[in-house]
Formats: structure tokens, C-alpha cells, sequence
């Protein structure tokens, strides 16, 4: 039955599917060749929402952008417009082709399938048609910028602006265009070339990234100390974070010491308990945890109580559950709560000593009880203690 629509369909010279929202954008639903074919036929650029089932900000366009009567009219009329999802059907091989990697990535393409434009992340109404309008222009577009830069433009403005479009791609490629601005400024020191380091800035290797931890107390009288913060802890995230591949630690240390100089040595030191907890090397997670807690005494109860539990659930040298024995104890002294006392009893119980242990499992239970939380899991240890 469905071949034989579609035959219909192509008779009555109609070789899609659309679908929209009322009066909003009307989508075309069909394949992607058929898809340029239309767009070429009607000499109109595709307008492509790549999205994926899960993106909070995709359904959210959907929803309360893409219905309005207003992007309707402009979309409908100027593109060929079409969803894809990224993580379906040719939507997966659109997505590696065109480097999709944030969601929603809206993308506007000629009828031979080349980009002409691009942006990324959630876009208001008017932002959406500002976005189609500059596709729209020759001279505006992205592949237009591109052009202009591959000819050899390295005009200031042109590359502040040019900066600006590939940042809203979201994929880094903002980073090697915001430097070759600034080689082109005398003066990186004032408010709109800070501003233009404070928002680009991606890169904790770069020229940008050294003059912005030199001159912080500038950046944080033109921006506030808490956003500068921010925007140091985003920049280290991206190191300590990187996905597949491992973070070089000596890298690390160096980061470290130009951002927290008072501080570097503890913060490295505790680093090394993650990086190696993350990696799943048990031998010098736990090395480096016996060497946190040995050369720095002014940790808090919360970072006694969680490497002492780990210790409890990865580590089985008797030793070394010793020392988290000893980190377990000091928390509950420091904070006679619930988790901690809780911990205590695993520890003595895997240790093997009972009468310790019931005796921490009970303690649990009664704060628990007077502090209304649940305490069904140190119910459950209490059972396995007695059968010791």
C-alpha cells in the first residue's frame, strides 16, 4: 500500500511529504536526493534542523519556534526546509559529512548539497530569521566569509566578524581566526578587545589564554571576579575532561600552577586521585590517596568520608584499608553524620572485625534515625556482619 501511494503521489507530480505546525515551518519529509532535487528545481537553498530525540533545546525550537506564524512565512517561502535526526538513517551520515556535533546545528545548503551556512544551539524566533536572512546574502553567508578569508582578506574587521560566525558553529574553528585578529590589534588591553578574548578565548595553549591569566585583575573589573572564575574553571574542565583521550599530567601540573599558584600543590596532588580513579589503575588511585591525605591536613569531612568508601568498595590491600580506616574515623570526629558513621562499619567489616563493626552499623542507624534519613543499607551491611 505504501509503494503504491507514493506512485500516486509522483503521478500527480508530487514527490514528498511535508509536514508542519499550522501556519509554522512546513518540513519536508523525504529523501535527501529527492530533497536537493526540489531545492533545485525551485532554486532555493534546504534549511536543515539537525536535531536528536533527546536535545531539551531541539524540542524546545520545535515547540515554541518553528510553529510561529512569522518563521513560517519566511522559511516557507525562501527554503526547503527539513529535520533531520542525527542519530537515524541518513541523518547519521549527514551529521559525520557537515561535523555535527552540537544540537540543534541548523544548516543551510545549495541544491548541489555544498553549506552555505551555519549555526548551532537554540535560536528565538527573531535570531532564526536573522540566521535565514543572513544565508540568504551573498555576501554574508558563511561560505561567503570563508571565501573572503581563503582569498587572503585579513582585513581587522572582516576577521572580528569572521571570528564571530565560526564561534556560532560551535566546533572550535572560531579559535584560529580570533588569533589572527588579534595579531592584528597594537593594544589587546581594551574594552572591546577584552571582551573579544573573554568570549572566543577556548584555548589554554594559545597567546590568548596567557594574557588573560596576566592581566585577570583587568578582566575581572571589566566582567566581575565571579564570571572570570567561571570562565577559568570552564577552561580547565576542558583539560582535566578531554574526552578519550588522557590527560597529560605534567600538562596538568604546569595549568595548575599558573592558575592557582597558592594552591597548586594540593590541587595537583588531589587531581592525581581522580585522574587515576578515572582510569581504573587501583595501585596509584590509592597511592595517590595516601599521599593526599598524609601531606595535607586541612581536608574536609566529605573528602575523607568519599575516599574512604571507595577504598571500601575498590581497594583490598589490608593496609591500605587501614589508612581509610584511619580517614574514616577522622571524618565521623569531624562530622558525626549518617554516611560517615556508615563507612566506618564497611571498613571494619571488611576488615573483619565484627564487634567494631556492628557497633559503627548501630551508631549509623541511630543518627539516621534521628536525622529521619534511610537507613536500609546499613540494615542490609548489619545482616552480613552478623554472619560473619
Amino acid at each position: 500500500m505504501k509503494k503504491q501511494i507514493s506512485l500516486f503521489l509522483l503521478l500527480l507530480g508530487f514527490n514528498f511529504v511535508s509536514f508542519g505546525q499550522g501556519d509554522g515551518i512546513s518540513f519536508v519529509e523525504a529523501p535527501w536526493k529527492e530533497v536537493l532535487d526540489m531545492a533545485k528545481e525551485e532554486n532555493k537553498l534546504v534549511f536543515v534542523d539537525a536535531y536528536t530525540t533527546w536535545c531539551g533545546p531541539c524540542k524546545k525550537m520545535t515547540r515554541d519556534v518553528f510553529v510561529q506564524p512569522a518563521a513560517g512565512e519566511f522559511f516557507n517561502k525562501n527554503f526547503i526546509n527539513v529535520k533531520l535526526d542525527a542519530e537515524k538513517g541518513e541523518g547519521v551520515e549527514f551529521a559525520n559529512t557537515h561535523n555535527v556535533i552540537v544540537y540543534p546545528t541548523l544548516l543551510f545548503l545549495s541544491s548541489d548539497g555544498t553549506l552555505v551556512h551555519r549555526s548551532a544551539g537554540y535560536h528565538t524566533m527573531p535570531q532564526l530569521i536573522e540566521l535565514g536572512e543572513t544565508a540568504l546574502d551573498p555576501s554574508q553567508s558563511l561560505s561567503a566569509m570563508t571565501k573572503r578569508y581563503d582569498d587572503g582578506d585579513r582585513a581587522p574587521n572582516f576577521l572580528y566578524n569572521y571570528a564571530h560566525m565560526k564561534w556560532e558553529v560551535m566546533d572550535g574553528s572560531h579559535a584560529p581566526i580570533a588569533s589572527e585578529y588579534l595579531k592584528t590589534q597594537s593594544d589587546w588591553g581594551t574594552d572591546e578587545n577584552r571582551a573579544f578574548i573573554f568570549k572566543y578565548l577556548n584555548d589554554t595553549k594559545s597567546d590568548m589564554f596567557n594574557y588573560f591569566v596576566d592581566h585577570k585583575a583587568d578582566f575581572e573589573t571589566q566582567f566581575g571576579a565571579s564570571k572570570v572564575t567561571q570562565k577559568l574553571e570552564g577552561l580547565l574542565n576542558s583539560v582535566l575532561v578531554s574526552g578519550e583521550e588522557k590527560p597529560d599530567l605534567e600538562e596538568v601540573d604546569a595549568l595548575l600552577a599558573k592558575l592557582y599558584p597558592d594552591r597548586a600543590e594540593k590541587l595537583q596532588s588531589n587531581y592525581r586521585m581522580s585522574y587515576f580513579r578515572s582510569q581504573g589503575d587501583r595501585e596509584n588511585y590509592a597511592k595517590a590517596a595516601v599521599n593526599y591525605f598524609d601531606k595535607f591536613s586541612d581536608v574536609t569531612a566529605d573528602e575523607l568520608n568519599e575516599t574512604a568508601w571507595t577504598f571500601y568498595e575498590v581497594i583490598k590491600d589490608k593496609d591500605m584499608l587501614k589508612k581509610a580506616l584511619g580517614w574514616s574515623k577522622k571524618s565521623v570526629k569531624m562530622d558525626n553524620n549518617y554516611y560517615n558513621n556508615d563507612t566506618l562499619a564497611a571498613l571494619y567489616y571488611k576488615l573483619g572485625c565484627k564487634k567494631k563493626a556492628i557497633k559503627a552499623a548501630k551508631k549509623a542507624i541511630e543518627v539516621a534515625k534521628a536525622e529521619g534519613q534511610d537507613y536500609q543499607p546499613t540494615n542490609e551491611l548489619l545482616e552480613e556482619i552478623h554472619q560473619l
